[in-house]
């Protein structure tokens, strides 16, 4: 048998050799989800039983296969609160707290807004605004019934009273059906054709349908601007994350639809990651 000490260096060394970043850091989070606590708070002489061996042997092998860590663990924490994610849903990464720090910023003094989270998925974004901002009604609205299904788990994990809208974004039936909003947000598929044929094989797990914004990576952000601009009150201001090297085309597509004060917010690597634009005027 091997004990609690070995079977974590073992991981580790796999993950290591198979050329995984912070080999550390996944195997020990896959140790505590099978074992409940940390390699170091288990005694030196100690073993742990079969049946769990064989779940972090089945996690690791997992992970080997370029699986993300965030759907083995099937649990990952966004703006501080805990977001549930698996196949067939965009995993909540720190780049897209961007755009909440955006938004909180803007609105941490308003009361009662409305807001609206377009290509929800997991609903990631809005459940955190709505951890953080007086919010008098949110709706997060998502296609797939695949993130669909996460989404409802979410709301209830997060005691979120928001409601979800089940629809294609760009049908008119899902527009009319939206509330005047303060607040639009959307981190939307925005890989070029270039990018999709250069995946991360991590990234390659995730669904398709919310990776892909077009050739150029940028439909998405032309159709939003366009279609919702309606739907702000005066104003109101649209929030999106985007790509690497995109701030200035969404830029320059907000100013064509006739936004106003366009601007642009880093994120912690000091990349562009997030474009946003007002509606002030009737």
């Amino acid at each position: 048998m091997v004990t609690y000490k070995e079977i974590f260096q073992s991981a580790r060394r796999r993950f290591s050799e198979n050329k995984i970043e912070n080999a550390y850091y996944e195997a020990k989070e896959l140790f505590c989800n099978v074992f409940g606590k940390e390699p170091v708070h288990f005694k030196a002489d100690s073993y742990p039983d079969r049946e769990k061996c064989d779940l972090y042997e089945l996690y690791i092998k997992r992970r080997l296969s370029g699986e993300p860590l965030q759907y083995i663990l099937g649990e990952w924490e966004f703006y501080s609160i805990p977001i549930k994610v698996g196949k067939g849903v965009l995993i909540p990464r720190q780049d897209t707290e961007t755009l909440v720090d955006t938004a909180i910023e803007i609105y941490k003094d308003k009361c009662g807004i409305t807001v609206v989270d377009l290509c929800s998925g997991s609903g990631c974004i809005g459940l955190a605004l709505e951890k953080n901002l007086d919010i008098k009604e949110i709706v997060l609205v998502e296609k797939s019934p695949d993130a669909v299904k996460y989404l409802k788990e979410n709301i209830l994990l997060n005691n979120s009273k928001a409601n979800i809208v089940q629809d294609d974004i760009f049908s008119e039936d899902t527009i009319n059906q939206l509330p005047m909003a303060d607040l639009i947000v959307s981190n939307p598929p925005y890989l070029s054709s270039d990018d999709m044929a250069n995946l991360q094989t991590e990234v390659g797990f995730e669904p398709d349908v919310a990776l892909f914004g077009g050739e150029n990576g940028l439909d998405f952000y032309y159709k939003i601007a366009k279609h919702y601009k309606a739907l702000l009150n005066t104003g109101g201001r649209l929030i999106f994350e985007v790509g690497i090297n995109q701030d200035r085309d969404v830029s320059d597509i907000l100013i064509a639809e006739g936004y106003k004060n366009v601007n642009v917010k880093k994120d912690l690597c000091g990349v562009t990651r997030v474009v946003y634009g007002e509606k002030n005027y009737v």
